[in-house]
């Protein structure tokens, strides 16, 4: 979607904050039953006979992809330059390294473009992730692993309109990969850790976090030089950082960054002298348990996003299954303003019993919608563009969707929508949006990532006014 016939996006984000209603999405959806994943098209115009329905499967021609992240050809990071069109979406899969590029000309029936095949293996990497488009006409995805499945985080770059391959972004690599954001005017590009794939794509074990087989690092790239310049080690309580976000002002210094294990949250900030640092500035509390797999039930932090104002941040405490909004106008002290339930492990009359909680007083209702109870546990999220409406599905990855979820194997994930107070903060459930993805023609599947046509929150960086852009 361009703005004005100027190219991709939206010149800021608060202008994008004005951009149309969502009323169409795409998500990936992974089969767990030895079936091709496809692409879904969701309709969720509330006046369209169609709401909350799927209108349209995109299947991949190959099984076992395990589609996770998606990104575009260009955004924002291009507003200016009117040859630039944002029509094709960038589909990795995680377990196969095949990146599919998906037409979306056609809004309601995308196609498949391209398929590159072989383009990760051939420069020994694997499980790719995060997908950006960058102001230099490229797009860029992170990688996680080499061919041994060992850890291994790189960055694969491709021509934005051929999507030839232009090799690595940088020689250097780090111990693990998973997500980052950049902002050329302040030099530099931050990258994430998940672990090795050897790890991870067999489920979790906590044995592995003892033998360092999960990251604790940001790392911390000059985007002139394409060097690696500082690593930040976050430490124990850093375990498992995944989605980093820059707030979304280009002349911000400063962005937040999930650490899944241990569910805490940290501030990330340049220095006077021009070094990166951070600090814990959330935190989540284990709840002593019974009847699970360890006695210390810790919050599992696997997505966070900021509205496009940076006046919130929200994030999915996928095991314990709330979704959290924080008012962050003081970015050093963020305030808790809305939280609720959907899901998760610690409901009543489920098999966890807890026995000491430093937040609840008492172990939350089971959360149902249309007459059905909500399977698995917030997982990705997505903000509206006006930041009013906040969607969520209930699948992490499917190998620990199986662990800790069995039953959303069998049942499928969720998408479901929260109205937000934007004034005062707030999460209050709409009881009229579901969709089922357990009610697919070909049996249950595991909804992940959320994209809208035009961009949103997670998708689309924005740099300085006057930083010159080019998609030539």
């Amino acid at each position: 979607m361009a703005s004005n016939n100027k190219g991709p996006g939206y010149p800021t984000p608060l202008a994008a904050m004005s951009g149309p209603r969502e009323r169409l999405m795409w998500l990936p959806c992974i089969n767990p039953n030895s079936k091709p994943d496809y692409l879904a098209t969701v309709d969720v115009d509330p006046d369209s006979p169609y709401f909350c329905k799927v209108i349209h499967r995109l299947q991949m021609p190959h099984v076992g992809d395990e589609l996770h992240h998606m990104g575009w050809n260009t955004c924002s990071s291009c507003h200016g330059d009117a040859t630039c069109v944002r029509d094709k979406l960038i589909v990795p899969g995680l377990a196969s390294g095949r990146i599919y590029i998906v037409d979306v000309s056609e809004e309601k029936q995308p196609k498949i473009f391209k398929v590159l095949e072989d383009e990760l293996a051939s420069q020994d990497l694997s499980y790719p992730h995060t997908c950006h488009c960058l102001p230099t006409g490229e797009i860029m995805l992170s990688t996680m692993g080499d061919k041994n499945l060992n850890g291994k985080g790189a960055f694969a770059t491709f021509d934005a309109r051929t999507f030839e391959p232009r090799g690595l972004w940088s020689s250097d690599v780090t111990e693990f990969g998973y997500d980052y954001w950049y902002q050329p005017g302040h030099d530099v590009l931050i990258s994430t850790e998940w672990g090795a794939p050897s790890a991870f794509s067999k489920g979790f074990k906590p044995e592995d976090v003892a033998d360092g087989k999960y990251g604790t690092h940001l790392n911390v790239f000059s985007w002139s030089s394409r060097k690696l310049v500082q690593k930040i080690d976050l430490g124990p309580e850093g375990v498992m950082p995944l989605e980093i976000r820059f707030l979304h002002d280009p002349n911000a210094t400063e962005g937040f960054v999930g650490c899944a294990l241990y569910a805490n949250v940290f501030r990330f900030y340049r220095e006077e002298s021009g070094q990166w640092a951070a600090h814990k500035v959330i935190s989540v509390p284990p709840k002593k348990v019974e009847g699970w797999a360890l006695p210390d039930m810790p919050g599992v932090m696997t997505d966070i996003i900021l509205s496009l104002d940076d006046r919130f941040l929200y994030f999915s405490n996928w095991v314990h299954g709330d979704v959290r909004q924080y008012d962050i106008s003081d970015t050093k002290n963020p305030k808790l303003v809305g939280q609720i339930f959907l899901g998760g492990s610690i409901t009543k009359g489920g098999t966890v019993k807890v026995l000491e909680d430093l937040e609840l007083k008492e172990q939350p209702e089971p959360a149902t919608i249309k007459g059905r109870t909500i399977v698995g546990a917030p997982q990705m999220l997505q903000l509206s563009l006006d930041g009013k409406r906040l969607y969520v599905t209930t699948s992490l990855y499917s190998p620990w969707d199986r662990l800790f979820y069995p039953d959303m194997i069998k049942k499928g994930s969720m998408m479901l929508q929260m109205d937000v107070n934007t004034k005062t903060g707030g999460l209050t459930l709409n009881q009229n949006f579901l969709v089922n993805f357990g009610d697919e023609p070909d049996g249950p599947v595991l909804a992940h990532e959320i994209r809208y046509p035009g961009g949103d929150c997670t998708s689309d960086i924005w740099l300085p006014e006057g930083f010159k852009t080019c998609c030539k």
